[in-house]
């Protein structure tokens, strides 16, 4: 397994990490994630450290917790072998203080995250989202308090646009608090928005990137294809409720492509969308999913080999869209206003 530096930290992190959003399932939007429990959750654990995957993700809102406890029981006896990240700021509750980022909620579901989690400390501790109501001070000057407690050891973002995450940046800077050096984002060879705006922006402050739904919500497993019923699975119950749409012949056109450099490589359509990932720059780590075991041994042979850059300039030339104002016109700057990836 290959470790990369998570942004402007010190710490080291496997490039694969596992997403645990498919633990628990026991509510209807999560249900269509998956229904994991306790036995085949610690199984896929063992599988994940013996291959080197360390870092599990989750969250407080994932099955409304169940998540959290899950992976907790999963890791029981074995939490020095792992890092753990979780995210607050989602809704968790009726009440008007059951969300956001304020140092009332952020206090609160800290301390309810570590008993589920069954731990002393979160390793990387993410805001779900952008809480417009608090002021961002507010925000990082508890995170910052919770890092000096010893109950939070890194913090990141997620979901932030671009201003957001650079004030939060220009404040912690201006106080001396701890900073985000890691977002966690969508990224996908059939979502690159993140390219225009978030990378260039983590190039220049040195915040990483933990990749969440690399495969496009599922739809770069290689198993949509065009004319074909869709098969089994998260798509077909829903499970990409929420998520960006995406032009079927668009998609079919990308698979298309990516399957002609699968015969070339030997890999499966997965493995060729996450590899790419691997390639682009800020990315530290990819958060991979899985059903099951075979799933998991299918996501985890994407480490360890290289697209070649024919390969991937194919798969970037395949996968461009124009992107909206105004990155579209500063494209046309590219001379003193460089892309961070090739354009064609």
């Amino acid at each position: 397994m290959e470790y990369r530096k998570l942004g402007h930290s010190g710490l080291k992190v496997p490039v694969l990490s596992f997403g645990t959003g498919t633990f628990g399932g026991v509510n209807e939007f999560f249900k269509k994630w998956g229904k994991t429990g306790v036995k085949e959750a610690t199984e896929m654990v063992s599988h994940c450290l013996d291959a080197g995957v360390t870092l599990f993700d989750t969250a407080d809102i994932y099955s409304d917790g169940a998540s959290e406890e899950i992976l907790g029981k999963a890791l029981n006896g074995r939490r020095e072998k792992a890092l753990i990240s979780t995210k607050a700021t989602f809704s968790v509750g009726a009440g008007p203080n059951d969300k956001g980022s304020s140092r009332y909620h952020l206090l609160q579901a800290c301390e309810a995250s570590l008993r589920r989690l069954g731990t002393d400390y979160i390793d990387i501790y993410f805001m779900h989202g952008f809480d417009a109501l608090t002021p961002v001070e507010e925000t990082l000057k508890v995170l910052d308090n919770l890092i000096q407690s010893g109950k939070v050891r890194y913090i990141g973002c997620s979901n932030f646009s671009g201003w957001h995450l650079m004030k939060s940046l220009s404040v912690s800077e201006k106080y001396g608090w701890s900073r985000y050096v890691v977002y966690q984002g969508y990224y996908s060879l059939i979502g690159r928005d993140y390219e225009e705006e978030l990378m260039p922006l983590g190039i220049d402050q040195e915040v990483g990137l933990m990749v969440w739904s690399p495969l496009g919500w599922g739809r770069l497993t290689g198993k949509i294809r065009r004319g074909e019923p869709l098969p089994e699975g998260r798509i077909k119950f829903g499970g990409a409720l929420g998520g960006p749409s995406v032009d079927d012949e668009f998609l079919y056109h990308v698979v298309d492509v990516i399957d002609e450099i699968a015969k070339e490589t030997g890999k499966t359509v997965a493995q060729i969308a996450l590899n790419w990932l691997l390639q682009r720059p800020t990315v530290a780590n990819i958060v991979i999913g899985a059903r099951n075991e075979e799933q998991l041994k299918e996501n985890l042979g994407a480490a360890g080999w290289a697209l070649t850059k024919a390969q991937m300039d194919r798969l970037d030339a395949a996968t461009e869209r124009k992107p909206v104002y105004p990155y579209w016109h500063q494209h046309d700057f590219s001379e003193r206003n460089p892309s961070p990836v090739p354009r064609f």
